[in-house]
């Protein structure tokens, strides 16, 4: 079966094991997107919402698990077994540890067979021959509700923003006090924000986003906006109330809890984009409305 079509769950495990059988080895978010076969945007938010924690935090602990073991069962060095956990030197890696086993690395060596027993976070944990059958998903239950809507392609005019999300307004005012010069919003144009980058993972200053709304014919634009067509198709639509600042939350429970259950595959080629429906300053700030769109088939 290609991997494209296997169930998420399946995909998501391959991906743990090839995580645990390669902790010294490539584990970068593009290798790791290929092997599941989404796009590297998506593959963040469908690995945090299914796993229950980011990539960089996952493989971070599965290190220090990792190095848990070789203090209990070897006489390697604290040195070398930090070096070998990524960390640069002794003062940092055991300030993780530390953090991570609530006790230094050596008072863990000395008391390791009491230690390996504590639990910790995540329902993955590191496993010297690990196996499928020893990882456990997050299986909490989504609350968003979610519907699959079918719409024509739309022709946008926008206005690119490369840099933090919460300084989109600029673009923002640039992008509308052109178009309301030049008279093209009616009671049917749509506002709309196309997001291609996670902000978990990519740096603020290279977060890409446009800002556009729908027009219905050729217009033209001056150099710094320009016009591109959003496909049509299935699409799947959840709406979030309220500021913007707490949008992540619906969109991990979209990617990682909602799509994996709902029997859809994403279109990796086609953006999230969302659909500003009541937005400040018309609407105070928790009483904004924005539907976040999903291509889907």
């Amino acid at each position: 079966m290609s991997t494209i079509l296997k169930p998420y769950n399946e995909r998501m495990m391959e991906v743990l094991l090839y995580i645990q059988r390669n902790l010294d080895g490539d584990l970068s978010p593009e290798t790791l997107a290929e092997l599941a076969c989404f796009s590297v945007a998506h593959f963040h938010r469908i690995f945090k919402g299914m796993v229950g924690e980011s990539l960089k935090e996952h493989v971070r602990r599965l290190r220090l698990e990792r190095a848990s073991y070789r203090l209990c069962y070897s006489n390697t060095t604290v040195m070398e077994i930090a070096l070998d956990a990524g960390f640069e030197s002794p003062e940092t890696f055991s300030r993780a540890f530390k953090k991570r086993f609530l006790v230094s690395p050596s008072d863990f060596r000395n008391n390791s067979r009491t230690m390996l027993a504590l639990g910790g976070d995540g329902k993955i944990h590191y496993r010297p021959d690990p196996n499928i059958e020893s990882f456990e998903l997050d299986s909490t239950p989504h609350s968003c509700e979610v519907e699959i809507r079918t719409r024509d392609e739309i022709q946008v005019v926008f206005i690119r923003h490369v840099g933090p999300y919460p300084k989109v307004t600029k673009a923002w005012e640039k992008l509308c006090g052109w178009g309301f010069g030049k008279g093209l919003f009616s009671e049917k144009t749509e506002f709309l924000g196309l997001s291609y980058d996670d902000p978990d993972i990519t740096p603020e200053g290279k977060i890409r986003y446009d800002a556009c709304f729908t027009v219905n014919e050729e217009v033209e634009t001056p150099p710094e906006m320009g016009l591109q067509v959003i496909p049509g198709g299935k699409y799947a639509v959840t709406t979030h109330y309220g500021p913007y600042e707490k949008m992540h939350g619906i969109y991990r429970e979209l990617y990682g809890k909602w799509l994996p259950s709902s029997g859809y595959q994403l279109k990796n080629t086609i953006p999230s984009f969302e659909k500003y429906i009541k937005v400040p300053p018309d609407v105070p700030p928790e009483e904004a409305v924005t539907e976040i769109w999903l291509a889907v088939y």
